[in-house]
């Protein structure tokens, strides 16, 4: 029997299997960050009774948006347009996390509050690009976020969260990987600091567990989660012991009784596999002697790996991210071993229903 189909709990919510829609930045908001219709086609295709949807990265605070057509909930004037997209999915008896993030260093002027420079941890020299009116432009350099700016940052999160809560989310979860700020305060390539937010692995963690403590203080710790990438380089991103640092952090995350810990295998870079990389899901192997609590794994896997990922113990569901975007069915296409069709990797990004909400759901009958 296949254990990937089978019913798992997240705290109080019970899922019916354990195909899970990855987080993916898919950039179609309407004006102001706002969810539209079009969005809520999308998610409600991919939802299924008692399947699980991770909402794709939320800008949290004005100035954390890295690619124009990004979603957010900085303003109270967004909850509905993510109502609009709740309501879709649970009326297919789905349900669905929010996934707030703050993009730091990984952004563009264009894309900042009267034009002003990203914030970083430290003011350290990277390379990558950020979507603008513009099109893809490089990375404006950042500058170091002062001590006494971070307290804003942690309740420019749970403001968030709580929106989020308004439009009827079923839990949240926290961006702090590919490069985005959490990240970027969690790996020492990053992050130069010498007060309490830089050094150590305890200090560099802080701001990380800080803003998770404040999003439970809204939704439970069972409603709460974190979605981390071990090793991962996206973005310019390096640690000198990201082993250390990830144990670290992972037996931290586990005293807080979390919904989830959501893992990316660094055999995917940003959305293309990485061969330069160990294609084995070595991230859940390390995590999982450290976190006790349950993990969902992603990057890269196909219906057999998924299954003996989940059979190992390893982790205990898998998210898809590009075969979720071609197969809005994917769940069943799995549980019945129909074939997948293939995805269109240049509307990843932006634009229209094309490549977004056109892919068809299978039919025996066409097959």
């Amino acid at each position: 029997m296949s254990k990937l189909m089978s019913a798992v709990k997240l705290g109080n919510i019970e899922l019916a299997h354990r195909v899970v829609l990855a987080p993916l930045t898919r950039m179609r908001a309407e004006a102001n960050a706002v969810p539209g219709d079009l969005m809520a086609e999308y998610y409600a295709q991919r939802a299924s009774v008692c399947g699980l949807l991770i909402g794709e990265a939320t800008i949290a605070a004005p100035n954390g948006n890295g690619y124009l057509g990004a979603p957010g909930l900085y303003h109270d004037d967004q909850i509905a347009g993510w109502r609009k997209v709740t309501d879709a999915v649970h009326a297919k008896g789905g349900m669905i996390f929010l996934q707030l993030y703050h993009a730091g260093r990984q952004s563009n002027s264009q894309l900042q509050p009267d034009g002003g420079r990203p914030v970083a941890p430290s003011a350290v020299e990277h390379g990558g690009m950020a979507y603008t009116e513009s099109g893809w432009v490089p990375n404006t350099p950042a500058r170091a976020l002062e001590t006494n700016e971070i307290s804003a940052l942690v309740e420019a999160f749970r403001l968030a969260a709580k929106r989020g809560l308004a439009a009827n989310f079923d839990g949240v979860e926290i961006h702090a990987a590919n490069g985005y700020l959490f990240d970027q305060f969690l790996q020492d390539g990053s992050n130069k600091r010498t007060d309490m937010y830089g050094g150590s692995f305890e200090n560099r963690s802080r701001l990380l567990l800080e803003t998770t403590e404040a999003l439970i203080s809204v939704w439970g710790s069972d409603r709460v989660a974190v979605r981390i990438g071990p090793s991962g380089n996206w973005g310019d991103m390096s640690d000198s012991d990201p082993d250390g640092l990830f144990t670290y952090l992972a037996a931290q995350l586990d005293k807080l009784n979390l919904a989830y810990l959501h893992l990316i295998e660094p055999r995917v870079l940003g959305n293309v596999d990485d061969e330069t990389k160990d294609q084995n899901p070595v991230a859940a192997q390390l995590i999982r002697k450290h976190y006790r609590g349950t993990i969902i794994a992603a990057g890269g896997f196909d219906g057999a790996k998924a299954e003996a990922i989940v059979q190992s113990g390893d982790a205990d569901l898998v998210a898809f991210g590009r075969h979720f975007i071609a197969n809005p069915d994917l769940p069943e296409r799995l549980r019945n071993h129909w074939p997948l069709n293939d995805y269109d990797r240049d509307a990843f990004f932006g634009g229209t229903a094309a490549g977004y909400t056109d892919y068809p759901f299978y039919r025996a009958d066409a097959a």
